[in-house]
């Protein structure tokens, strides 16, 4: 059970011609020990780009979990300018990674006004995202933490989607890989790689 990926995000909302500036990742904790080192740098590239997909489709207020492969996305959208994602494996307990995204979400919130959140043009100075992810690598660990810190708030039910499934009409993985601003084009290289061997790294 382990916990990959931890993003604070700015979503950028769509135009009206359907049209949006990438959404930024405004601070963000990772943990690949488990992926080989070759790849571990186009695995951090596909976390951002999940993690930015996933928060752009979530509505304000929502929580959700979206499954893609062996990994889960889970996210909480507090409102129209944060989002916070957690990106596990399958085995992590839901109620352990809603508790970090709900914890992150009102650490950051606490340590940023709106205003900064609002105006920031690169990632801000924000150390608790790197604690708060090895403290919930242990679910067992975060099972107690739970059991002291649940609030109201971490009780509502999560909505469980797949990517697929959270894509919109003829939105396709593929296309989002090919226009993301978050992926290089050796990171888009390899995912077509891995698609074409089955070898599947996060988002593919």
């Amino acid at each position: 059970m382990k916990v990959f990926f931890l993003a604070v995000v700015r979503p950028q909302e769509r135009g009206a011609a359907g049209e949006q500036a990438p959404s930024l990742i405004l601070a963000e904790a990772s943990k690949l020990d488990s992926f080989s080192l070759f790849s571990r740098s186009s695995v951090q590239e596909f976390m951002r780009f999940f993690a930015a997909t996933i928060a752009e489709r979530t509505a304000v207020g929502q929580r959700q979990g979206v499954t893609e492969n062996d990994y889960v996305g889970y996210v909480v959208r507090r409102h129209g300018q944060l989002a916070v994602v957690a990106v596990t494996d399958k085995d992590y307990p839901e109620l352990a990674a809603m508790e970090l995204v709900g914890k992150a979400a009102r650490a950051f919130e606490a340590r940023f006004e709106a205003r900064q959140i609002a105006q920031a043009a690169a990632a801000l100075p924000f150390e608790d995202a790197d604690e708060l992810l090895r403290q919930y690598q242990d679910p067992r660990q975060a099972n107690a933490i739970l059991k002291v810190q649940r609030e109201l708030e971490d009780t509502k039910a999560v909505l469980h989607k797949t990517m697929e499934g959270l894509l919109e009409r003829e939105e396709r993985l593929d296309m989002l890989v090919d226009k993301s601003a978050h992926l290089s084009s050796q990171s888009k290289a390899f995912y077509k790689t891995a698609k074409k061997t089955n070898s599947c790294c996060i988002v593919m």
